[in-house]
């Protein structure tokens, strides 16, 4: 049965070139929003969480700050919506899920850049 599923997922769900990126790396996601007969585009800028699942499953969280409230947002890795994905900051933590980070603030809650 896990065959069937994975070989109907390869073939008919659309995977898109996205670039590879890690916990702890800051990224802005564009994807698009309808609202009525509108679409527009929207960016989520934030701190990816952690990333989890496998082939057409996969999403990732992203965490950002609006104000003093910390607002995630989980987006599936095939979601048609997605336009694309940018890589601001690479960052250097030791995890690869940093629930840890939702209870830091102020200088803390800094993640140190990766050197390339």
């Amino acid at each position: 049965m896990e065959s069937l599923v994975k070989f109907v997922q390869d073939e008919f769900v659309t995977s898109k070139d996205f670039p590879d990126f890690a916990a702890g790396d800051t990224i802005t996601v564009y994807y698009e929003i309808t609202e009525g007969q509108k679409t527009r585009t929207q960016f989520f800028r934030g701190v990816v969480i952690q990333k989890r699942g496998t082939g057409a499953s996969q999403t990732f969280t992203i965490r950002k700050m609006s104000g003093t409230v910390g607002v995630e947002r989980i987006f599936p890795l095939n979601l048609p919506a997605l336009q694309k994905i940018e890589i601001n900051k690479r960052g250097k933590v030791r995890r690869a899920r940093i629930y840890y980070f939702r209870e830091l603030t102020g200088k803390k809650a800094r993640i140190k850049e990766r050197r390339r």
